[in-house]
């Protein structure tokens, strides 16, 4: 390859490529897109860069090769922790006197927004780089635990991928990029993109050991009934507001557990899987009472349903049939 190319666009259906292998494009790339840095090549091969990322308020998310033995040398990014996750290859990293190395699917790491930072590709080694600010990785914190989060977050710098665990957090950020780089894709919708990018950031503070895993892992006492309804009503008057599990938590003045423990008690189903009920129940009545003037797919991406053949699925579980089956029952005997 030579020469370089840059096709930049703001649209979540089509994520900005980078290409090229020249060293100081490819270094003024990630600069552009993560940090100023230093970037050396060890073998002296050209480079074979890529570099395909989402950025938006919450984090950014790249898929990264440099296609040579190179070496990035970063200084502190003060605002930002920094992921990677190995997908092929092998990468060696280095943080304020602690090393950790990582091979294909088996391991991550996560830099110290305090420090600077080394990072050394093989030439193989494709990554996802993933850059979180502070404030909406401590926000998510503070909202799970209930509590303000004053210092930065002292994670380890290595962690495991082939654990459950490891895999989940893998799977949640290929879950965004796969659908945030398909044309069409569900988190294309600025309401599902949240609930994603939430997923992803919960995922990594219950991953990937820190200061505040007991805090997060601990056993509590449930939630009250009395903090459990006034969830359910504030769910019930806006089925469609983006309620994740944090923001719900953080509404009823509880602890993400505390919350999902007092409502396997109070209402035996998770906080996020009564919102997605109450949306199909509203779905359901709209399907009922406008049968034939509106389409099931307008309904469902109205009620925020955007992945349809799992919205069908669903929704038959809770009522047993597809929703196209009630608008022709409707049709055929009235309401």
């Amino acid at each position: 390859m030579t020469g370089s190319t840059a096709v930049d666009t703001s649209s979540h259906e089509a994520l900005p490529l980078l290409v090229t292998d020249n060293p100081d494009e490819a270094h003024q790339y990630i600069t552009d897109v993560y940090i100023p840095h230093d970037l050396e090549t060890r073998d002296g091969n050209r480079l074979d860069f890529t570099l395909r990322y989402l950025a938006s308020d919450r984090l950014t998310v790249g898929h990264l090769v440099y296609g040579a033995d190179s070496e990035l040398l970063v200084p502190p990014m003060i605002g930002c922790y920094h992921m990677n996750l190995t997908l092929h290859g092998r990468t060696m990293v280095t943080q304020k006197g602690r090393r950790a190395a990582t091979d294909a699917g088996r391991g991550g790491v996560m830099f110290s927004p305090t420090d600077p930072f080394t990072v050394r590709w093989s030439p193989e080694a494709v990554q996802y780089a993933v850059k979180l600010p502070r404030r909406s990785l401590e926000g998510q914190l503070s909202r799970l635990i209930n509590q303000p989060v004053e210092q930065p977050i002292r994670f380890d710098l290595g962690f495991d991928l082939t654990t459950p665990m490891g895999q989940a957090l893998l799977s949640a950020v290929t879950f965004l990029r796969q659908e945030l780089s398909r044309p069409g894709g569900i988190a294309s919708q600025h309401l599902v993109r949240e609930q994603l990018e939430s997923m992803v950031l919960t995922q990594i503070l219950l991953t990937i050991p820190n200061s505040c895993t007991d805090v997060l892992h601990r056993p509590e006492r449930p939630a009250t009934r009395a903090k459990i309804g006034r969830v359910i009503e504030m769910i019930e008057e806006r089925p469609d507001a983006n309620w994740t599990l944090a923001e719900l938590a953080h509404a009823a003045g509880v602890t993400a557990r505390a919350l999902q423990r007092g409502f396997k008690e109070v209402v035996g189903m998770s906080p996020t899987a009564y919102v997605r009920a109450v949306r199909l129940d509203r779905v359901h009545a709209e399907l009922v009472e406008r049968a034939g003037e509106v389409a099931v797919a307008d309904v469902a991406v109205r009620w925020g349903f955007f992945h349809l053949s799992r919205f069908a699925q669903q929704y038959r579980e809770r009522f047993g049939v597809l929703p196209s089956e009630t608008v022709r029952r409707v049709l055929r005997h009235g309401a």
